[in-house]
């Protein structure tokens, strides 16, 4: 499918000085399993100059939403470590309410005055807040309806959570005049920059455990001319390798396996065979009787565990002489520093250009220097930007089309 971004608002085109606007955020950050600490906490401090952005401009009485977390899992926990860290970043004071949709909640909204700001708990406390739908029925969850009658305006502020469709997602935007923040903002403005303006030779570098997904990215560039060299690395090179009949070992075949994507090897070998222009490694650092060996593709013995040497020239020169860089997922097992090289090489690589260079966060945007701004933009969402490369429609995009028809008569 081709990639298509709408048409749809910023907060600059709607009036939100002084309004009481409901701005969905993405604060959902790693937790320490064992100790339940917030490990990295770069989201919250990405979106506290934001937040501090609008309220010194705008002066709206702003309601923070965001999840952390799903029920079930290690770190599904409420916001308020999160709350302390908005409030030290923002420099501001922010009320915070143990409660999503209920009396204190509502109460708390509508106290609320211009200047001020509140952060409600981990929004996954309401059930329908976990529930995939479309626009319309989300439209009519209690949590949609709760909320839209406290409030004036809507505002999707968390591109990370874009490929989901759920009540605060997709439903708000259906009852109130809604529009995209301004994190939200440039991370389309960093999409299109990619999809419809970018200058060859365009580059992808892909990597990490996201096969399937990764497969259909490739398909979709592929069939829509988007790139000139796509890199794989990771458990998609090993895909790859298997696909061009490279003998990979048991260890690697079994590493293919358990992540599922034994029967990708003949859709991998259908783009290979269309003529895609996808490389793959010449050579790979692999874990041996114990030890660690730097070996070329046709002497594979071993776990693969990174790229080698001689991957890491041939990548970077091709990423060095690049007009666009997109990168997604790590080159090896960056888990143990050992093997955190190849993917280190690639990044530096890929600073060092003078492409303009998109990393679809996760891992890899952990690993990228703070501060970098213009030239390279680090994705705060990794998820969505795969979907939205795979040809998908992102629900947080459509909702918002459809608001601005509903209410701003685009």
């Amino acid at each position: 499918m081709p990639l298509y971004i709408p048409k749809i608002p910023t907060y600059r085109e709607i009036e939100i000085r002084g309004k009481k606007v409901f701005m969905r955020i993405d604060i959902n950050v790693p937790l320490d399993p064992e100790t339940g600490e917030i490990i990295d906490d770069r989201r919250i401090r990405v979106h506290a100059k934001y937040i501090r952005m609008l309220m010194e401009d705008y002066n709206p009485a702003l309601v923070l939403g965001s999840h952390q977390g799903r029920p079930g899992s290690s770190d599904f926990i409420t916001l308020e470590k999160h709350h302390k860290l908005l409030e030290k970043y923002t420099g501001l004071s922010i009320k915070f309410v143990e409660d999503v949709m209920g009396p204190s909640a509502i109460k708390a909204i509508k106290e609320l005055k211009p200047g001020e700001v509140l952060l409600l708990d981990n929004l996954r406390l309401v059930s329908e807040e976990v529930i995939e739908a479309p626009p319309e029925r989300q439209a009519l969850t209690i949590f949609a309806k709760r909320i839209a009658s406290a409030v004036d305006l809507y505002i999707n502020d968390a591109f990370a959570t874009s490929h989901r469709s759920q009540p605060s997602i997709v439903g708000l935007p259906l009852l109130l005049p809604s529009a995209i923040g301004p994190l939200f903002e440039k991370e389309i403005k960093a999409l299109e920059r990619v999809v419809s303006e970018s200058e060859p030779p365009r580059v992808y570098v892909l990597g990490g455990k996201k096969v399937v997904e990764h497969l259909r990215v490739i398909e979709n560039l592929v069939n829509n001319k988007l790139a000139d060299r796509i890199l794989t690395c990771g458990l998609l090179g090993i895909l790859f390798l298997a696909a061009k009949g490279v003998k990979i070992g048991v260890e690697n075949y079994k590493l293919l396996e358990e992540a599922g994507a034994l029967p990708l090897v003949p859709r991998a070998r259908y783009l290979l065979l269309r003529g895609a222009p996808i490389e793959t490694p010449v050579d790979c650092k692999v874990v041996h009787n114990g030890n660690v060996k730097n070996v070329y593709i046709g002497e594979l013995k071993g776990r693969i565990m990174d790229i080698g040497e001689n991957t890491v020239e041939i990548y970077s020169e091709l990423i060095k002489d690049a007009k666009t860089v997109v990168m997604r997922g790590p080159a090896g097992v960056i888990e143990v520093e050992e093997f955190k090289t190849g993917t280190q090489a690639l990044l530096n690589a890929a600073i060092q250009s003078k492409a303009y260079v998109l990393i679809a966060g996760g891992h890899l945007g952990a690993m990228v220097p703070e501060g970098l701004e213009g030239r390279v933009h680090v994705s705060t969402g990794g998820n969505a930007v795969l979907l939205f490369l795979s040809g998908e429609e992102l629900p947080a995009l459509k909702a918002l089309e459809l608001s601005a028809k509903m209410f701003l008569g685009w």
